[in-house]
């Protein structure tokens, strides 16, 4: 075989060992190494990918065990003939041609089709990008990953073998339940019961939760415009009775056609993608409109941990005296968003259905996650963590905020909560999406914010800025360049 067939990386992310297997699976399967095939010798392979004799060796005797290679006495190791009869992940039997029968008309069966409706796109290799203005994504560099290692390996421990190796229906993890109201709902005013706490696969789950328990078909329902697109999307599919409310510096509007709904969706601490916080006047004014005509009112408290000016922001749900406001939130900007780990606070009736739907959907979120979630809470894990994203988030957005005023002067005003975005309106004749076309051709990522809205065309001057996944240095350089591109779009 070529030398060039095997070869390894130090990486932290995965080990040697599990290189080395990945390297000869994908070589068996791929045809490289042919059934029968000689494998290297342990000393031959160590030497070729300057490892220790004791790593190969490891990694061959896994990979007989699950049948990739056979060991032969005093001779070696040799492809096993059992990767392409079956047995073996990657060698199925190819999938036979269609016949003349009639198909399927798949578009007249589904009963809606989300796959038409619009969504915020952003690149999947973002990470590629020396300058990646991209919102919702975490600075691994700031995440203690020994720190969750650790959780990790006190969680697979024989004490905790119970808690994700068992199928617990519709049940969640009580310690995460009890770190989520002693740690978490308690910075933001909410005292909660056990039984009136869900965990879910992240806000999103929750959302798309209560709007199928919740929202019936032509009920009114009232969002933020701009608002965030998903709970649109959501809502859409459910009712076509949505009353867009505008947004100012104080949040949603009270207007007319909110007092006409039946329910609202809102992101009062900090306005989803405006940085808007809702007023107490406003605050108070909303939870009478839910009293006196018997609404309801989802709040995302999407970003609670971000919070770089004063005193917390209390959750609208803080000043509920009625049991009116559902309460979402979520780990994602503070852990990692592909945990999926959220929670909502509601009504004990209202969480006891949501646990029985949850259970048809897909029981629980998984135990070792929960677990493990439930321990980096415990030891105090997320609140270092916390501290360090301020300390790293708000020289960040400081940073970010001298930039604009230099090269893009008039275009926003630093947001009075904190967050991990800025949100620019640009002149009228701009175009978000070009400019997101152009910037990401420089190496620029960032969003056009028409997609925000309920009219995009109207408003595709508006773009926005995430600084969470970013270097502090990269910041004012990437603004720069970007503002050399604006500069070139301006019309003569």
């Amino acid at each position: 075989m070529r030398n060039a067939l095997f070869h390894v990386e130090r990486m932290e992310m995965t080990t040697l060992q599990t290189q080395i297997r990945e390297m000869l699976v994908s070589a068996m399967l791929s045809g490289q190494l042919p059934v029968g095939a000689p494998i290297p010798s342990t000393r031959a392979m160590a030497k070729r990918l300057k490892v220790s004799r004791n790593t190969v060796m490891l990694a061959y005797q896994a990979l007989a065990s699950d049948g990739y290679l056979v060991a032969r006495e005093r001779s070696g190791f040799y492809v096993s003939s059992d990767i392409h009869d079956g047995t073996m992940a990657g060698s199925a039997p190819a999938k036979p041609p269609l016949t003349g029968e009639p198909q399927p008309d798949w578009a007249g069966r589904f009963r809606v089709q989300p796959s038409e409706q619009t969504n915020i796109v952003k690149p999947d290799n973002w990470h590629d990008y020396p300058y990646p203005f991209i919102y919702g994504q975490a600075d691994a560099a700031l995440f203690p990953i020994a720190a969750w290692r650790d959780c990790m390996r006190q969680s697979m421990g024989r004490k905790w073998l119970d808690a994700w190796t068992n199928d617990h229906f519709a049940e969640d993890d009580r310690m995460l339940i009890e770190q989520v109201r002693q740690r978490i709902l308690t910075r933001r005013g909410i005292l909660a019961n056990a039984d009136e706490i869900l965990i879910t696969l992240g806000a999103q789950n929750a959302l798309y939760i209560l709007s199928s328990l919740l929202v019936k078909r032509g009920m009114t329902v009232a969002i933020e415009d701009p608002g965030y697109p998903d709970i649109r999307n959501i809502f859409q599919l459910r009712t076509d009775q949505i009353n867009h409310i505008p947004v100012d510096e104080e949040g949603i509007t009270l207007t007319p056609e909110l007092f006409k709904s039946e329910l609202v969706f809102v992101t009062p601490s900090h306005q989803y993608p405006t940085n808007a916080t809702m007023s107490p006047e406003r605050r108070k004014a909303l939870l009478q409109w839910a009293t006196t005509n018997n609404g309801l009112i989802i709040e995302d408290d999407y970003e609670f941990e971000t919070n770089y000016q004063g005193e917390p922001t209390p959750a609208l749900k803080s000043l509920d005296q009625g049991q009116r406001v559902l309460y979402v939130g979520s780990l994602s900007k503070s852990l990692m968003p592909g945990l999926r780990m959220g929670f909502m606070v509601a009504p004990a009736p209202l969480i006891r259905e949501a646990r029985a739907l949850r259970r048809l959907m897909l029981r629980h979120p998984p135990g070792n996650n929960q677990g493990v979630v439930a321990l980096f809470l415990s030891l105090g894990h997320h609140d270092t963590l916390i501290g360090r994203l301020h300390r790293s988030y708000r020289n960040r957005w400081l940073t970010m905020g001298k930039a604009l005023e230099k090269y893009f002067p008039g275009w926003t005003q630093a947001p009075g909560f904190g967050g991990t975005s800025y949100w620019l309106k640009g002149p009228p004749w701009l175009d978000g999406t070009q400019l997101a076309s152009r910037a990401l051709e420089e190496g620029i990522v960032i969003e056009p914010g028409d997609i925000y809205f309920s009219d995009p065309q109207n408003h595709r001057h508006f773009i926005r800025l995430g600084f969470s996944s970013i270097a502090e240095e990269r910041i004012e350089p990437g603004l720069e360049r970007l503002s050399h591109i604006v500069a070139a779009m301006k019309p003569a």
